[in-house]
């Protein structure tokens, strides 16, 4: 019997309650999942969360967030550095990156700032009016109604 890792779903998901269909995704591409650049999703409230980005060495210039169709895409292009320098050693990556993350319906990004080498992404679960459990009130019944009803019902048969 094969026991399954949860942690892989909460690596490149957000906000999802469908846990069959991420399943999937997660177990048919993990794979071929990138590991730079480094990141952390963090619920910071009951519906919402903040991806936080290592993304030392670029400016928010660099940077670009976006949404589509449930995806949000974070990508970053180096501009290229018009003075030649010589390294001795160059630990600090600078290559180009494009990660995403899949967003669950009615979860949308509410802000991001670029703070010491960090991106972070703000984002929001807002379930719709339509789907919220809403409270249905009982209405009591007088007893000269009940008995009104009764009488109404004898008539008709």
């Amino acid at each position: 019997m094969r026991s399954f890792d949860l942690a892989p779903l909460y690596r490149s998901s957000v906000g999802f309650d469908q846990l069959a269909s991420l399943m999937d995704r997660v177990l048919s591409n993990e794979a071929g999942q990138p590991s730079y650049p480094p990141y952390n999703i963090e619920k910071t409230a009951e519906d919402a969360y903040r991806i936080s980005i290592a993304v030392a060495g670029f400016g928010a210039e660099e940077l670009a967030i976006e949404v589509k169709q449930n995806a949000l895409v974070v990508t970053a292009r180096k501009a290229e550095d018009p003075e030649e320098r010589a390294y001795l050693h160059r630990g600090i990556a600078t290559r180009a990156f494009e990660r995403r993350f899949h967003l669950a319906d009615h979860v949308r990004v509410t802000g991001a700032s670029h703070l010491d080498g960090m991106l972070h992404i703000d984002l929001e679960r807002e379930i719709p009016e339509a789907l919220k459990p809403r409270r249905i009130e009982i209405a009591s019944a007088s007893p000269k109604s009940v008995e009104q009803d009764v009488m109404d019902a004898k008539a008709v048969n």
